[in-house]
């Protein structure tokens, strides 16, 4: 996969045609050197070869965007559990979860209970991605993540 850097406008939609969200990406690298921390898998092969000013419509399956809702990733706990963290519904938090800190979304709350989701709030989507691409150049190799070139290594 060729690297490149991108500069984007993009619109997401569910499949459905619904407006998610709209962006302005700057500088974005299409490949990294370990192809499984590239950015959305599905998205990041739909702009590939992207030209200036070209405009593209890429259909991304949510198991190759944001991947399939795992029920796994919801757990229920005491409010206490937040020590002092506010409790809004909506808001995002940093909680350890089997040993590890993770991202969740506080999702209810019914007397001392809450209830947290480790999902990205698209997990199980499908969504469309509306690109038009303002700027586009081939990415250098110390531009891209993971690639360590000789220069960066050499010992002085």
């Amino acid at each position: 996969m060729k690297a490149q850097v991108i500069s984007f406008h993009c619109i997401i939609k569910n499949k459905s045609g619904h407006v998610i969200s709209t962006t302005f990406n700057q500088d974005v690298v299409t490949a990294h050197a370990e192809p499984e921390k590239n950015m959305l898998p599905g998205l990041a092969e739909g702009l590939q070869d992207l030209h200036q000013g070209e405009k593209r419509r890429i259909s991304v399956s949510a198991e190759r965007a944001y991947g399939f809702y795992d029920p796994s990733k919801v757990v229920v706990c005491s409010v206490d559990c937040l020590e002092g963290e506010p409790v809004v519904i909506g808001e995002s938090l940093m909680c350890m979860f089997r040993g590890t800190p993770t991202q969740f979304r506080l999702i209810g709350r019914q007397g001392g209970q809450v209830t947290l989701d480790a999902n990205h709030p698209l997990a199980g989507q499908d969504l469309v991605f509306e690109i038009e691409a303002v700027d586009v150049r081939e990415a250098l190799p110390e531009e891209i993540p993971g690639v360590i070139t000789a220069e960066m290594t050499r010992l002085h």
